[in-house]
């Protein structure tokens, strides 16, 4: 198949195709990237500490200076794909994650280390919004939903897969293959890319982009970041470091109301139910990264685990996502997403206090088992309907940059979380060598962060409502990530397609869209007019009105 620099929105590769396998397979090795690192880095790091001498601050600042770019910046690379090409910015940000791995993976001291894994999340943020977004503009609308659900259903195997790899990676090899690993990828990946993977971009897409936006945002990260990390040590750099980066955000809000093409428009806080969910979230993912950054650690210092039982150890809670999470999207489709946003995180909460358990020693089956198995089940009920919320909570045409929002937000509070708790239960800089003084902290650690989520669980009963009847609903209904909720793309299209009755092919399946129709800005098909004879309803989401003659489809999701 040729492809070219840019092409209108009229997506028509078919999954059965050469060009809908290669697709896939792109997209698949581009996730896979970030996926591994995300699910390996924490099992590395007593290697890490060990190989490179590094404090615990220097092992903090490895988890964050990723994410603080990636959170920073994520918003941006989803906007530059729209506007340059989504096949390029995927293709930049592949390059760029892998020169950034290689750098760390070669990284002679914890400074380099760090530097590295900043640059990491640049191109994790270029690489990231691009995934799913090649899917959505590539394939035909009857093939998308499949389409989608074999890419989040391979990505779940992915995410089974990496502490297997990175437990034997450590292990075995060493840490710095962890980082290595993504060279080939990208060598595979890249290229693929290039030769079969059709450009698209929004034709719409104009103005000036919001670089100042991304900038104070990660640097306010950054500043806050630092400040949490290095309190205690030296007050007066602290104080000034933590004042720089309130300042820092609140130049990044008046930066965003003056510009005309913000990177966050300021009024999708306008809905108060996005706003809620958004501060749920905050809750629930500070937990959910203070539980993994952790646990790992203590399942190595304390427990004696080896990185490979360490990585595995966990696994349960992303096989119970996998298996388990397009049918938690569907419940709460049924009953709302109160209940399950409430039930979810105290069922998490739960899960932490069971891991006061886990000491020197700890038995797999009575002590570690008990606690991941409970925490799956929270996760399991909270995550999709939690993501869905969020679409449900703004105008049809700015979901994408609700799912968008909602992702960094997950990002930065993992960030903080993992900057925050050490300070909070007291670790030293050398904690994390001695089993006693660790497993002290983190017996001071798991009840905060249980804390956390109950006081999500309160904000989720107070505040959320259920979503309006005619709601946009996520197309990616299968989670495994436990690192933060899949990015929603913005090229979902809005209208059904015209049709008789139609077959569920995937998770989130709604009735086929009309080929050529045109979506919110990303890459959805242009719209037409309804069919001769056929009364037509002006609301961007509204059902589809039936052919003369047609037998009517009353709309909605297929089950999934």
């Amino acid at each position: 198949m040729a492809v070219t620099a840019r092409t209108r929105q009229n997506p028509a590769v078919r999954i059965s195709t050469p060009t809908g396998r290669w697709i896939l397979l792109t997209t698949v090795l581009g996730s896979s990237m970030a996926l591994l690192d995300s699910t390996v880095v924490n099992v590395a790091l007593p290697r890490i500490g060990r190989d490179l001498d590094a404090s615990l601050a220097a092992l903090q600042w490895t988890v964050n200076a990723y994410l603080v770019t990636l959170a920073g910046l994520i918003l941006l690379g989803g906007t530059l794909g729209d506007r340059y090409g989504r096949r390029r910015i995927f293709v930049i940000g592949v390059c760029w994650f892998a020169a950034a791995s290689l750098l760390c993976g070669l990284a002679p001291d914890p400074t380099v280390l760090i530097v590295a894994r900043a640059l990491q999340g640049v191109g994790g943020a270029l690489l990231t919004p691009g995934s799913l977004a090649l899917i959505q503009a590539s394939f035909h609308p009857d093939d998308r939903s499949r389409a989608v659900g074999l890419w989040s259903g391979f990505g779940g195997v992915g995410a089974a897969v990496g502490p297997f790899l990175g437990g034997w990676l450590v292990d075995g090899p060493g840490w710095r293959w962890v980082f290595l690993l993504n060279v080939p990828l990208a060598l595979l990946c890249a290229p693929i890319a290039l030769r079969h993977v059709p450009e698209s971009a929004d034709e719409r897409a104009h103005g000036r982009f919001d670089v100042l936006g991304g900038a104070l945002g990660a640097l306010s990260l950054a500043l806050v970041t630092y400040a949490l990390i290095e309190a205690g040590h030296d007050s007066v750099a602290v104080a000034l470091t933590g004042t720089a980066g309130l300042l820092a955000a609140v130049a990044f809000v008046y930066a965003e109301r003056r510009h005309p093409d913000p990177m966050l428009p300021l009024d999708v806080f306008a809905s108060r139910q996005f706003t809620a969910v958004n501060l749920v979230t905050l809750c629930v993912y500070a937990a959910f990264g203070g539980f993994f950054f952790l646990t790992s650690l203590q399942l190595q210092v304390v427990a004696g685990y080896s990185a490979l039982q360490a990585g595995t150890s966990l696994l349960p809670t992303t096989v119970l996502m996998l298996l388990f999470s397009a049918r938690s999207g569907a419940l709460a489709d049924r009953i709302g997403p109160r209940l399950p946003l409430t039930v979810g995180p105290l069922l998490c909460a739960a899960a932490m206090l069971l891991m006061l358990r886990v000491g020197a020693g700890a038995d797999y089956l009575t002590d570690v088992l008990p606690a991941v198995l409970v925490m799956g089940a929270g996760m399991v009920t909270l995550v999709a309907p939690l993501t869905a919320t969020v679409l449900a909570s703004v105008d049809t045409s700015r979901a994408g940059l609700a799912s968008g929002v909602n992702n960094a937000a997950a990002r930065a509070a993992g960030l903080v979380a993992v900057a925050a708790l050490p300070l909070l239960t007291g670790m030293g800089p050398e904690a994390y060598r001695s089993p006693d003084a660790f497993d002290a902290a983190f017996h001071k650690a798991m009840p905060i962060c249980a804390g956390v989520l109950v006081a999500g669980a309160l904000l989720a009963v107070t505040t959320v409502r259920r979503p309006a009847p005619d709601c946009r609903h996520p197309e990616c209904r299968t989670h495994a990530w436990t690192t933060a909720p899949p990015l929603e793309s913005r090229g979902r299209p809005e209208r059904p397609e015209p049709s008789g009755p139609r077959e569920p092919s995937g998770p989130g399946r709604r009735a086929g869209a009309v080929p050529g129709a045109k979506a919110s800005p990303g890459a959805g098909p242009e719209a037409v007019p309804p069919p001769d004879g056929a009364p037509h309803d002006p609301r961007p989401d509204a059902p589809p009105a039936p052919r003369p003659g047609a037998p009517h489809d009353p709309p909605g999701d297929a089950a999934d």
